[in-house]
């Protein structure tokens, strides 16, 4: 069953509008806020709730359905494709990664001490465990 997603947009971040509105959706199929099946918002919907223009957020329907996450159904809308968590889980499992990978990096050359740093992690993990099991 879907839950209500707020999807909004950070215009202060270095992330073009359509890659975080794209970001959101990811992460709300990986998590299964939404399901295979479910209906997203229509274009204006989607549009109308992030404060962007429509053509950004077909672009970021776009993007998703060519990578397999959603389907449109003419006449019908959008929805998140069968395949479509399994594929979310993936892509931002590597895209997270990656960034947290390169954040590591720059602690690190930054002078942090790597000990305080997988201390940091581990609280993390213990504070949000069971929030994605």
């Amino acid at each position: 069953m879907s839950e209500t997603i707020r999807y909004r947009v950070d215009p202060s971040l270095d992330v073009p509008p359509s890659r975080q509105l794209t970001d959101a959706i990811l992460d709300a199929v990986a998590t299964g806020a939404v399901g295979p099946g479910d209906k997203l918002p229509t274009v204006k919907g989607l549009a109308a709730e992030a404060l962007v223009n429509p053509n950004t957020a077909a672009k970021a329907y776009r993007m998703l359905q060519a990578e397999g996450v959603l389907i449109g159904r003419n006449g019908l809308g959008v929805f998140v494709a069968d395949g479509g968590p399994a594929l979310a889980r993936a892509a931002r499992g590597a895209s997270t990664l990656a960034a947290f990978e390169r954040a590591a990096l720059e602690a690190l050359r930054a002078g942090n001490d790597p000990e305080n740093l997988i201390r940091a992690i581990e609280a993390h993990c213990a504070a949000t465990a069971g929030e994605n099991r």
